[in-house]
């Protein structure tokens, strides 16, 4: 979808009354639909997971991209405080159950959140990953929620080329080899050999946190 058929969509949607919001995870490529967003409808929401085991340095680009772009910015954290996140050895689940870690700071968080909203916007590629590629422009989602995803046809290169477009800027840790940026302990720099994903969670025979896989009806 091009930027008119977002625009047109999102209008739709609310000309039909209905609730929207986003989630973004503050990466080089997710702000490319914050600045699409921004540009129709700065006041939807746009809900930030802080798991807790952010890297400093997302922080402060979510900081400046929120605004730099005006965005209505939440903050999303688990109910489940750290102490409660930890194994019978006392090191934090992400060291031998990153998918428990996931829903206990990700899942279960905007689970909740879709409760309170009917359209969720996803900017999710079909070149991602297989599970992404799927994916449908609508889906279905629990809670009498409908996902969409404007983004699903978009490549790296259609990425690439709007962020060049708009001069947006880069997440700073691209610049130092990280391009799928998550949570500081399991996240790798990337390598050629990768798929873009799979600096995430190395070696753990994970691509996903949750949030497309649990959220999602099919």
């Amino acid at each position: 979808m091009n930027f008119e058929d977002i625009q047109k969509q999102i209008e739709k949607y609310k000309d039909e009354g209905k609730t929207l919001f986003t989630t973004s995870s503050f990466q080089s490529h997710s702000i490319v639909l914050l600045h699409i967003l921004s540009r129709i409808d700065k006041t939807i929401p746009v809900h930030f997971i802080n798991t807790g085991f952010h890297f400093p340095d997302t922080l402060r680009f979510r900081d400046e991209i929120v605004d730099r772009f005006g965005l209505n910015m939440v903050d999303v954290k688990s109910e489940t405080p750290k102490l409660l996140q930890r194994n019978s050895a006392g090191n934090f689940l992400y060291t031998s159950e990153p998918d428990y870690c996931c829903h206990l700071n990700k899942v279960t968080p905007l689970d909740a959140v879709m409760r309170e909203y009917d359209i969720w916007i996803n900017g999710v590629r079909g070149d991602q990953s297989a599970t992404r590629k799927a994916m449908l422009v609508e889906q279905p989602a629990p809670h009498d929620t409908m996902r969409f995803h404007p983004m699903l046809d978009w490549t790296s290169k259609t990425i690439y080329d709007y962020r060049k477009e708009f001069d947006l800027p880069s997440h700073p840790m691209e610049s130092k080899g990280y391009l799928s940026i998550g949570c500081e302990p399991c996240t790798r720099k990337f390598d050629f050999e990768m798929q873009e994903r799979e600096a995430r969670w190395f070696g753990m025979n994970k691509t996903e946190c949750g949030l497309h896989t649990q959220l999602i009806e099919k």
